[in-house]
């Protein structure tokens, strides 16, 4: 199949043609051609509005819940809706039911997904089984396709993270972290703080994030591994990581355009689509993770899907699951948040491949084809009839959201909307 791409801005810092407009011609997965006018009768046309094109979005945090739960979203699903997000790369958490903790779950996720546009990238288990007492077998599972390790929850034991961080580093392996303290946590359902005391519900402490940050961090400088936070919330820990990277540390990190989005005040109504872990914080909180994704502190935008269905969100506050399922508006989200563009691309597609070791050379001419069509001033609303995600747990459903996804391209294959 032969693409042609009509006038697009091309958005990528590693481009020599970034910034400006070109038709870019696709064949067989490649990149034959980039100029400013391209005339190809046999071709394929693709001609949008205000179009812009990026290397696709890579989605650091997601849940697909598949195996054991595939009702809730399952993993072909899930991955076309990362596409309507404009991901063509997205990572598995492995808190499944089984967990991903052997090379055989591995190598099933990679099966199941195989011949899908959006390439899927197994995490697997840090712990065995995931129940923070040993060490799964990380090296194997690392042969078989998994792109880091982490429990997806907090690690309770030290020596276990200790000892994760010193035998993955033998291997050159990512350990990732939840930073949070689940003593601390308690019974807690959202930030303490103003909004926690007024409707009366048990809150989260900063300090539960950032005393795990600190400890994780003495660790990583204590072993000399390589450490990512799947997910970082509050200014302290912004501070923290700050440090550590200033420091030296091989440490990496993201946060949920969720909280960079939304606020604990938005939680004024108790809408259980806002629940979620760790919390959103207060409105200094967020300020502060906007500005750190703009100075690169924070290096990746992730969407954290998790997808929940009616019985396990429409109960009472503090008896609803946590999560949000809203991997399509992660963009718009971040635009919303007051980030450019150009910032996007940075979190959301080029420092995401750098966490991940992916090459990335920039979309020039004889590139393997990894793109992602949008126009980022074209607005929608949200609306249930047009997610492709089952997820019931969306709180941006009526909301109006610039930032429209066309499609994604991955070398021969597509998905445009």
């Amino acid at each position: 199949m032969r693409w042609l791409i009509k006038s697009a801005v091309i958005v990528d810092p590693l481009s020599s043609h970034h910034g400006q407009t070109k038709d870019i011609l696709i064949e067989d997965g490649i990149i034959k051609t980039i100029k400013s006018k391209i005339s190809d009768g046999k071709a394929e046309k693709i001609n949008f509005a205000d179009l812009h094109v990026s290397p696709g979005f890579v989605d650091l945090k997601a849940n697909f819940r598949e195996p054991g739960n595939e009702y809730k979203e399952g993993i072909w699903n899930g991955l076309d809706a990362a596409a309507k997000g404009g991901f063509s790369h997205v990572v598995c958490m492995p808190d499944t039911t089984p967990p991903i903790a052997g090379r055989a779950d591995v190598e099933y996720l990679l099966r199941r997904s195989n011949g899908h546009t959006v390439q899927l990238h197994p995490a697997a288990a840090m712990s065995a089984q995931l129940k923070g007492k040993q060490l799964s077998e990380m090296f194997d599972m690392q042969q078989g396709g998994a792109v880091f390790f982490t429990d997806n929850a907090p690690v309770e034991r030290t020596e276990l993270m200790k000892r994760a961080l010193e035998y993955a580093n033998n291997f050159g392996a990512v350990i990732a972290s939840l930073p949070c303290d689940a003593d601390l946590n308690g019974k807690g359902v959202v930030h303490e703080g103003t909004t926690s005391t007024q409707n009366g519900l048990k809150g989260i402490p900063v300090l539960s994030e950032t005393i795990r940050l600190m400890r994780d961090i003495a660790l990583l400088k204590y072993t000399g591994g390589k450490l990512h936070v799947l997910l970082v919330s509050s200014a302290e820990g912004v501070e923290l990581i700050r440090k550590a990277k200033k420091e030296g540390a091989q440490i990496t990190c993201a946060v949920s355009a969720n909280h960079l989005y939304f606020n604990d005040s938005d939680l004024a109504g108790f809408d259980a689509n806002l629940k979620v872990m760790p919390p959103l914080r207060s409105e200094t909180d967020r300020k502060a993770l906007v500005k750190a994704v703009k100075e690169g502190v924070i290096d990746a935008i992730c969407s954290d899907h998790q997808p929940e269905d009616v019985e396990h969100k429409n109960k009472e506050f503090e008896q609803a699951s946590f999560g949000i399922g809203a991997i399509e508006h992660t963009f718009s989200a971040a635009l919303h948040a007051g980030l450019t563009v150009e910032q996007c691309i940075q979190a959301l597609a080029i420092s995401p491949r750098e966490v991940l070791n992916m090459p990335h050379e920039g979309i020039e001419e004889g590139s393997i084809v990894d793109l992602v069509l949008y126009n980022p001033n074209e607005s929608r609303q949200v609306e249930k009839d047009n997610l492709v995600s089952k997820a019931w747990n969306n709180p941006y459903i009526g909301k109006k959201l610039k930032g429209a996804i066309y499609g994604v391209f991955r070398e021969d294959s597509s998905l445009i909307f």
